[in-house]
């Protein structure tokens, strides 16, 4: 593990030939002085990308406070309908608000797991959500999970792909700017 100093050090080195820094995770909302990293990035003249799962609106609300601490990004993770998260559902929807909300440029995004894991009726669940901003469905593709048991599921190549597209046509059915991505995502997080 690299500490955040020796990263930002390393990143500012090299501010010349990048356009900014994408805060992804685990789930960087996680981390208490967030708001301190993006400052120093911001400081530096990078924009900043805030890749999130939803979870932890207080920290949105922190962030999007001040000029200085308000990421120019932010991706948005729509995994499972709300109510499938329990407890954190009801974070979900009121970060996805805060997001529509803050006039900072977004999209979503919805990692086509295999299985049944996610549904159409997820979608339906997650499309009031999401605003006109681009939500990217990718198939997943297995190799490198944290569970090998997704390594092995059968969903993968054309299968996969098909799920994605399946799950994409029915965000623009609800009338969503849903985009295809063809390339598999690895499940890296599962």
């Amino acid at each position: 593990m690299v500490a955040v100093g020796d990263a930002l050090a390393h990143v500012f080195k090299r501010r010349s030939v990048l356009g900014g820094v994408a805060l992804s995770g685990g789930e960087p909302c996680l981390y208490e002085d967030l708001p301190g990293l993006i400052r120093e990035i911001k400081k530096r003249g990078l924009a900043v990308k805030l890749d999130t799962n939803g979870t932890l609106p207080l920290m949105l609300e922190t962030l999007f406070t001040h000029d200085d601490t308000r990421p120019d990004y932010i991706a948005l993770d729509l995994k499972i309908a709300p109510a499938r998260y329990g407890e954190p559902g009801e974070r979900l929807i009121q970060s996805a608000a805060l997001i529509r909300q803050s006039d900072i440029a977004h999209e979503y995004r919805t990692l086509a797991l295999p299985g049944g894991y996610i549904t159409e009726a997820d979608i339906e669940a997650l499309a009031p959500l999401a605003d006109d901003a681009p939500w990217h469905f990718r198939p997943f593709r297995g190799g490198n999970c944290l569970d090998p048991a997704w390594d092995s599921l059968e969903e993968t190549g054309s299968k996969a792909r098909a799920k994605a597209e399946a799950l994409a046509q029915k965000a623009r059915e609800l009338g969503k700017e849903a985009v295809l991505h063809a390339e598999a995502a690895r499940g890296k997080g599962r």
